[in-house]
């Protein structure tokens, strides 16, 4: 499993990184990406990095604020997030992922833990 971590407080319009980590395998040839579930509403997916040619898809909603990047000698997949909003407010996970035929983010596996990202003045 995956672990994230990073998650906090953060004023509207601030920044957080969050990182995920493995126990026991390498990252450098997983896609993985990040989903993340909001209060009361369903988990979403959010981005995602490609484990053979660095690819990054985003969501549109974080298009533009958020990046995703890796770092194979640390083992690390981060998800920098710019100019955070209130709606961006959600537990968020880290996970190996793939696209369905009609480019739907799927997850791969269980979901480890989550790191909660609260958007708030």
């Amino acid at each position: 499993q995956l672990q994230a971590s990073g998650g906090g407080l953060v004023q509207p319009g601030g920044s957080l990184r969050l990182s995920c980590a493995a126990s026991g395998f390498t990252l450098d040839y997983y896609a993985i990406g990040w989903f993340r579930q909001a209060p009361g509403k369903e988990r979403e997916w959010v981005s995602y990095i490609s484990g053979s040619d660095g690819t990054k898809k985003y969501a549109g909603s974080v298009k533009g604020r958020f990046t995703i990047s890796r770092d194979n000698a640390k083992n690390a997949i981060y998800l920098q997030m710019n100019s955070l909003q209130p709606e961006d407010t959600a537990v968020y996970y880290c996970i190996e992922m793939d696209f369905d035929h009609s480019g739907t983010a799927f997850p791969l596996g269980s979901f480890g833990r989550g790191t909660l990202v609260t958007v708030s003045s």
